[in-house]
């Protein structure tokens, strides 16, 4: 339970961190992404997911951790 709160932690600071160096940017993509077909936002966030489980898979693996 500690990893999905320190997950979630992280989560945020990447997105914080995003939004105080780059606010122009990021409110442009936002605006941007309300014009890509719904189809295509789930694509892309169903491989965000596995490329994200592969990446914890693989740290996971090479660290020598098991889950608990």
């Amino acid at each position: 339970m500690k990893d999905l709160f320190t997950a979630l932690a992280l989560v945020l600071v990447i997105e914080g961190v995003l939004y105080a160096l780059f606010p122009s940017k990021m409110r442009y993509l936002i605006s941007k992404m309300t014009e890509v077909q719904d189809t295509s936002l789930r694509t892309s966030g169903i491989l965000a997911i596995f490329v994200g489980v592969a990446c914890v898979w693989v740290i996971r693996s090479w660290s020598g951790q098991s889950s608990q």
